[in-house]
């Protein structure tokens, strides 16, 4: 397999349903522009969640309307349910709208229950229902949350992680992303997972999509890179997590980190597809957008060389 990587930034979904404050629909879309600059082709850029549980998203429609349009960049949304599914659908007829929609199941009884609401059951019945919605006209993108470990139940087992990943094959999924979600993970259960996985017999590309909480995110994506995973979720600057709403989870739960994890990757030879300069661009244009420092060692570092 050749030595290059899609990497989807995730900062406007998975990054800001972290934040306590809104960020403005126009500041996203400056961000998003900027995504697509650098050279993004898949960006997650927004949700269907309810803006009374997630209130960041509560301009979703009014974003997937005026997205920058750039030829080969597919945008995702989360839809956590069949509604989702049909507000989707109405803005695509309306002539807006995201490529790629992204569903969700959690590895485990204990976390569907706190972050959905609902069974593991009954969420495998609405994504099955949700598929059936979309009827074609987007990519679907099957989520395995918690795929490491959870925070109610503490290990998972890998083989029903496999089991769920067949299961969103089976449904049609045109990519299935394994959730780190609490940073749970280590190189070797990431290796192990992607063993498995490839002896299943699943051809769906699996992306990788690590946490930082206990600081392994970019470990945990050179061995899902040397276990053969060419996809990857990243947002800027480390942030992201779940939900600000939501009680659970330890210490700085953000994502892999989209500048040190191209800086790794293209150090190691690996083609990222991205301009390292506009990607720095973006890099300070997220935390302006969050007027704070972020936690990119390699923006730091860009920051101290410039005041030496």
């Amino acid at each position: 397999m050749a030595d290059r990587v899609t990497i989807c930034e995730c900062f406007a979904r998975d990054g800001l349903q972290h934040e306590e404050q809104f960020v403005p629909t126009a500041t996203k879309l400056e961000l998003l522009a900027a995504f697509t600059a650098a050279g993004f082709r898949r960006i997650e850029a927004t949700s269907y969640s309810h803006p009374r549980h997630v209130p960041a998203f509560a301009d979703a429609s009014e974003l997937l309307a005026a997205l920058p349009e750039a030829d080969g960049v597919a945008y995702k949304a989360t839809c956590p349910n069949p509604r989702a599914v049909q507000r989707a659908l109405a803005d695509l007829d309306a002539g807006r709208g995201a490529e790629e929609l992204s569903f969700l199941v959690s590895a485990t009884e204990g976390h569907t229950e706190r972050n959905l609401r609902t069974t593991r059951a009954a969420q495998w019945g609405n994504v099955a229902k949700m598929a059936r919605l979309a009827g074609g006209r987007f990519t679907l993108v099957g989520v395995v949350s918690v795929a490491f470990g959870c925070p109610f139940e503490g290990a998972v087992d890998p083989g029903s992680v496999v089991a769920d990943i067949v299961r969103f094959a089976e449904l049609g999924a045109g990519l299935i992303t394994l959730g780190d979600t609490i940073g749970a993970a280590t190189p070797r259960t990431v290796a192990d997972l992607y063993r498995r996985v490839e002896q299943s017999g699943v051809t769906v590309p699996v992306v990788a999509h690590m946490h930082n909480t206990r600081g392994t995110a970019i470990a945990n994506c050179v061995a899902a890179l040397d276990a053969g995973c060419r996809h990857f979720d990243t947002a800027f600057g480390g942030v992201g997590g779940h939900p600000a709403r939501i009680s659970y989870g330890q210490g700085l739960t953000g994502n892999a980190c989209t500048e040190d994890l191209v800086s790794l990757f293209e150090a190691m030879g690996v083609e990222t597809g991205l301009d390292p300069e506009r990607v720095a661009d973006a890099s300070r244009l997220c935390e302006h957008a969050l007027g704070r420092e972020l936690h990119s060692m390699v923006a730091k570092g860009r920051k101290e060389a410039l005041h030496a």
